[in-house]
């Protein structure tokens, strides 16, 4: 009896190490994906200024506001193509290159990729008011919390929306591109009003899928692993943040 006792003390010892290492793999993920998000929305309003009124130079963009030299580069010239799928080349290289870093390379690397994508989204400033703005990263932030702890909370196995949701990332990427050059209003809202559908469902699966991964992984205690799978898990949810803010923002904001 008790060589059973023993057993069934050791075993819940060790659930409850692996309790607080998810707890702890968890806040990482959110702390590093939290961190990556200010530094987005820094660099994005520090651009802001590249509209003024005050000097004002060849480049109208309405409302009395004219870009500056850097807003018209970054903006209004062939060099806007290279900072709207600059983010884009950031992801599909850190996924390629990340077994070949080290943790702490990953998150710097990700942390540049979230200043580049405050540059890409920069011109939100632009388009949108200061309180739209506000107010849908609020209504984004409430849904993705509910969204993301749903998915960390249900005993549902939604391994099987993997497919279908990234099938439709995919999608919405080929949309997205034809439409650069259609410019067409109702191809975009349907995009946006899709692509809102999609990435929710994404921040609910990718939360049940970090934790999935972790407690697959935490009986090895592969620290440097971990250490990037908290990383990946941060980039999976910003870009899902990053991209249901985008298209509710295309949605419901209010234009200047």
């Amino acid at each position: 009896m008790a060589d059973v006792n023993t057993i069934r003390s050791t075993a819940g010892a060790r659930a409850a190490d692996i309790d607080a290492g998810l707890r702890a793999h968890m806040n990482k993920v959110y702390g590093t994906m939290s961190v990556g998000m200010l530094i987005t929305f820094a660099a994005a309003w520090a651009l802001s200024g590249l509209a003024v009124t005050d000097a004002p130079t060849q480049y109208p963009v309405g409302n009395g506001e004219f870009l500056t030299g850097l807003g018209y580069a970054l903006y209004a010239s062939p060099l806007k193509y290279v900072v709207i799928f600059a983010p884009l080349a950031f992801v599909f290289g850190l996924g390629a290159a990340i077994n070949r870093m080290s943790a702490a390379t990953a998150q710097t690397v990700f942390y540049v990729f979230a200043a580049v994508m405050g540059v890409s989204i920069s011109s939100i400033f632009l388009v949108y008011t200061s309180y739209s703005i506000a107010q849908i990263f609020l209504i984004t932030s409430i849904a993705f919390a509910g969204l993301s702890l749903w998915g960390y909370t249900t005993k549902k196995d939604i391994s099987g929306w993997g497919t279908f949701l990234i099938m439709g990332v995919v999608g919405l990427v080929v949309a997205s591109i034809v439409n650069l050059f259609l410019q067409s209003g109702a191809l975009m809202f349907a995009i946006s009003s899709i692509g809102v559908l999609i990435f929710a469902g994404l921040t609910a699966y990718d939360t049940q899928r970090i934790k999935t991964e972790y407690l697959a992984h935490a009986h090895h205690g592969d620290t440097e692993w971990l250490g990037k799978a908290a990383i990946m898990g941060a980039l999976s949810l910003y870009i899902n943040f990053i991209n249901m803010f985008m298209m509710l923002l295309q949605l419901f904001g209010s234009r200047e």
